[in-house]
């Protein structure tokens, strides 16, 4: 009865079951395309969007509609947004901005604290920073900080990229947190809200198995500068209060402009909420926040905004998850015309898997094809029709939907991760001692992620 149901409610004129064994088929196809045979995720996701909506009898023209319509709907929204974060994240790397916050961070906690340091500094770079990219920003840092603690590399390679974690896949305006945000129509502001308030735990409890078991394992800091000798060599640095404020600035304004949209209209209903509605727009803030990039830069010229420079770089760096973020939008829309959305809901929804459900598919994803962001784009756009059968469809459901995916992004970094032979090759690492640093701190970060996720769930839903 269902079946019948949905193949004739929905675009598609084929029963349900059908539609979810396409479903099945595309996502393998995804894994294997993507994983095994490493082609693009971008065409991979196009590819699919089109094998679901051509053999689900939605129709040639309106396949193609759909895939156009999903692509287009997906960037209005976030493909400035992704294009001003990555921009941010590239100036902060090439005016030293990276190292004036870990010098920050250092002063705060104590050099004595090496571990808990680099933790905190990947945690702060990563908002706006690719983790693979922050890594390797961070990675002299890091070695010569072990070399003069005199503790081993294992323990703060592990610290870093797991504080690097945290924020790359729970808090935008990294690309993923931000594309799932829009994909599902969840509340930015508040994504950012519930998304740091999870992934502090996920970073403690990486930094704690970083210090149990990454003391365990000896690793020598293989750099000959000093500490001394890495910050002479960048010249003179940003001030750190420059070089927070791309970062902390845009935040504040998201988050502003989500308290002046509560219900009890905190800010009035007036000029002001008009205001915080304008200037906290993620297009907004992020825009603001390249304008306040440019405070780090000593001579402000060509080098930086011309058409080679570091703007234009940083746009090169964007153009890919911005092609793959909108190509997710598409296989996204096109399952939710073929209707398959209400038919997975209804059909789920009797086993009350609430936010369990995003938390598993975005693991098997990450797990199966290496890419965090890959999994984040493609677990979003399926899940975005089945929100209201979930339960999830409230402003707090989205945004609790949005943290589930990113805390199963996160399991596990192994071989077929970039960002696993990152850690591994920069730290030192051979491949065994990857898998015991690198993977399985992943999967614990994950699992406590999730956990904090499910336990704000069952208050706030």
């Amino acid at each position: 009865m269902i079946d019948a149901l949905y193949g004739q409610e929905g675009n598609s004129m084929v029963p349900g079951s059908i539609l979810l064994l396409l479903l099945a088929i595309a996502v393998g196809l995804i894994i294997l395309f993507t994983g095994k045979y490493r082609v693009h995720a971008f065409l991979v996701l196009l590819a699919a969007a089109y094998f679901v909506g051509i053999f689900s009898g939605l129709g040639l023209a309106k396949t193609v509609d759909a895939i156009a319509a999903g692509f287009g709907g997906t960037l209005k929204s976030i493909g400035i947004v992704i294009a001003a974060g990555t921009i941010i994240g590239y100036i902060l790397e090439k005016s030293g901005g990276a190292i004036s916050m870990a010098e920050a961070v250092l002063k705060i906690v104590g050099k004595h604290r090496v571990p808990h340091a680099m933790s905190i500094i990947g945690y702060i770079v990563s908002i706006p920073v690719f983790c693979d990219s922050g890594f390797v920003i961070l990675s002299p840092l890091n070695k010569a900080l072990s070399k003069r603690a005199g503790i081993s590399l294992a323990v703060t390679a592990v610290a870093l990229s797991t504080g690097l974690y945290a924020t790359h896949t729970l808090v935008p305006p990294t690309p993923g947190p931000i594309a799932a945000a829009a994909n599902l129509n969840a509340d930015l502001g508040l994504v950012i809200l519930l998304g740091l308030i999870a992934s502090i735990p996920a970073a403690l409890a990486g930094l704690y198995y970083g210090l149990k078991v990454g003391s365990k394992i000896y690793i020598e800091p293989d750099i000959e500068e000093s500490y001394e000798d890495l910050i002479k060599k960048y010249g003179k640095l940003p001030p750190a209060k420059w070089a927070f404020a791309p970062l902390v600035v845009p935040i504040i304004l998201i988050v502003l402009k989500s308290i002046a949209d509560f219900p009890s209209h905190p800010f009035g209903t007036g000029m002001a909420k008009e205001f915080f509605d304008f200037i906290g727009h993620p297009i907004t803030a992020l825009l603001l926040g390249v304008l306040l990039s440019f405070k780090l830069v000593d001579k402000l010229d060509e080098h930086v905004y011309g058409p080679t420079g570091w703007v234009a770089e940083g746009l090169k760096n964007a153009a890919i998850i911005i092609l793959i973020t909108g190509a997710g939008g598409s296989f996204g829309y096109v399952l939710r015309q073929t209707g398959i959305g209400d038919y997975i809901g209804t059909t789920l929804s009797s086993y009350h898997l609430g936010l369990i459900l995003p938390f598993i598919i975005a693991a098997l994803l990450k797990t199966a094809q290496g890419s965090s962001t890959v999994a984040i784009i493609t677990t979003s756009a399926l899940l975005a029709p089945l929100l209201p059968s979930l339960g999830l469809s409230t402003p707090y459901g989205r945004a609790l939907t949005v943290l589930a995916i990113g805390a199963g992004s996160m399991v596990v970094s192994h071989a077929n991760d970039s960002y696993f032979w990152v850690v591994t090759q920069f730290s030192n690492m051979d491949v065994m001692q990857g898998y015991k640093l690198q993977t399985v701190a992943t999967f614990v970060e994950g699992i406590v992620a999730a956990i904090v996720i499910l336990i704000m769930g069952a208050v706030l839903l």
